[in-house]
């Protein structure tokens, strides 16, 4: 194969790589065994980068099923646009555990035994590093139940480096005020914790607990009463708002959850009939912009069950009680992409998460 070329009938070693690069993980893996070419190929740092590029671009869904109470472990399911749904286990952490947080293909997954044990991996390679325990001792600091309300994971693929968020309102003993609202951030580079304290009044749903978005070093999340983004710049641990579009009808009927489209801040709205969708088109200055406004009525019975779980700028996934649907924006089509089969312990949108298949050590 080494002494082939394009004029023989065999791709050009650039060609190939692009072939490879859009090829899943699992796949990939295989065909490192085929030959030494295309072990090389798949083995440098260049072609790493280009199918994390690849992969960035095509976000799958991410949903944590349990068909039963009986079951010790749950199954994920990851359904792609293209390729459709397959299924894993996380059985190689040896613990139960479930996802808490989601970022360029890592996962930050919380023990369901042990409260304050948090682990990361990368599903798709089978890796994993259980976190240090933090010197706050997170069971008996975080209120209201000993557990972090938010927990954000932010993944750096150009360095490789990931920080794990834990915050929430200090429970109310001691001389603390009830406001105070504790921050506790892993480096994955110096393999520590560090600690911030601030004022916080706000409050946060299961919801818009579970739709954190990192981008440009910090991490966000919609608040319950949807006035605001919070926010935490990773570099500096210090916490700010940014406020939704203007046009936002915070009236009843209407929902609004906080995503990531293309490596930019999105905001989706919905109502009985339409589903609007915002883009931060400059972030500095804090712009919304309208993108697309989807009529809702050939899904109307569906509307106040549906959660949109991420987006690109060609489809949007959401999920159901026991549905996942796919949107296609410039077609205008929606299609069910996997539907529980026995009745799930819980709503699959509970447990939903953007996610994306990358080449990254945790």
């Amino acid at each position: 194969m080494n002494q082939c070329n394009s004029k023989n009938g065999v791709f050009p070693d650039d060609v190939m790589v692009q072939i490879l690069a859009r090829l899943p993980i699992k796949s990939l893996f295989r065909i490192k065994c085929v030959c030494k070419l295309w072990y090389k190929l798949t083995s440098e740092e260049y072609f790493t980068r280009l199918f994390n590029d690849v992969s960035v671009r095509n976000p799958m869904l991410l949903v944590e099923v349990n068909e039963s109470l009986s079951e010790s472990r749950s199954s994920l399911i990851l359904v792609h646009n293209i390729r459709g749904v397959s299924e894993f286990l996380l059985d190689f952490i040896k613990d139960r555990v479930r996802v808490r947080a989601s970022c360029n293909g890592l996962l930050c997954c919380s023990s369901i035994p042990d409260k304050g044990v948090y682990y990361v991996c990368n599903p798709m390679t089978r890796q994993y590093k259980l976190l240090p325990r933090s010197r706050e001792r997170p069971i008996t600091r975080f209120y209201p139940d000993g557990e972090a309300t938010l927990v954000g994971l932010a993944c750096n693929l150009s360095t490789g480096k990931y920080n794990v968020v834990l915050a929430g309102h200090h429970r109310p003993f001691g001389h603390r005020p009830e406001r105070t609202f504790i921050c506790l951030v892993f480096d994955s580079e110096s393999n520590k914790w560090r600690k911030s304290v601030s004022l916080q009044d706000d409050h946060f749903t299961h919801m818009n607990r579970n739709q954190v978005v990192s981008i440009n070093g910090a991490l966000h999340w919609l608040t319950a009463s949807c006035s605001c983004v919070l926010v935490l710049d990773l570099d500096s641990d210090i916490w700010r708002k940014i406020l939704l579009p203007e046009e936002v009808n915070r009236g009843s009927g209407n929902r609004i959850y906080l995503l990531e489209s293309d490596g930019r801040l999105s905001m989706i709205q919905i109502s009985d009939v339409w589903m609007n969708i915002f883009i931060m088109e400059d972030y500095s200055r804090e712009e919304w912009h309208m993108v697309d406004r989807v009529s809702l009525r050939c899904i109307r019975g569906m509307v106040p069950g549906i959660f949109p779980i991420c987006q690109t700028g060609e489809y949007v996934f959401l999920a159901t009680h026991k549905q996942v649907l796919v949107y296609q924006r410039n077609s205008q089509v929606w299609k069910e992409m996997y539907s529980v089969k026995n009745n799930a312990t819980l709503p699959l949108w509970f447990s939903a998460h953007a996610f994306r298949s990358t080449i990254l050590s945790c």
